[in-house]
């Protein structure tokens, strides 16, 4: 890996390029070189979700990923997520206090969102799945389930409304 290198990205929605270290986290890259700091340092080893950004709209832990492996790609952060107005996952998230200290609310909503943007009506197995990669230690995840739930309920009612429409 090169000492430094020149990094071309998307990052919520606008081009950067970036000169870093070869070794630079995705993390490192996005709190210390773009000044992101909604992503959160959390374990540091991949297992807390704390630091959970978007990569090409897919959830990808950012402490244990590297920055030189975002050439070309198109990252979403918490900050970017709701630059043109909050995505429902936060609506939701607030209006069912999702969040106490919000260390893990970063990496739970890009997560949820990333999970109800592939699929708008998953079952209970999947959001289990998409949420166990994000420890929180403060809701014992009910009020994020519940914000979760009601997104969903409400992507269903949207698609039947629309499929009796059409």
């Amino acid at each position: 890996m090169p000492a430094e290198l020149v990094l071309s990205c998307v990052v919520n929605g606008e081009p950067a390029r970036v000169l870093i270290p070869g070794e630079r986290t995705l993390l490192d890259l996005v709190r210390n070189d773009l000044r992101l700091t909604g992503s959160k340092q959390g374990c540091d080893v991949g297992d807390c979700g704390a630091c959970t950004v978007l990569v090409d709209g897919l959830p990808r832990i950012s402490c244990i990923s590297l920055a030189a492996e975002m050439e070309g790609r198109a990252i979403t952060t918490i900050e970017g997520l709701g630059a043109q107005g909050l995505h429902p996952i936060q609506e939701a998230l607030h209006r069912h206090v999702g969040a106490q200290c919000g260390y893990c609310t970063p990496g739970v909503a890009l997560t949820l969102a990333a999970l109800l943007d592939g699929d708008e009506t998953p079952g209970e197995a999947e959001l289990t799945e998409a949420l166990s990669s994000t420890i929180c230690r403060c809701t014992g995840y009910q009020s994020i389930l519940r914000a979760a739930r009601e997104v969903i309920a409400g992507q269903r009612l949207r698609g039947a409304a629309a499929g009796r429409a059409g």
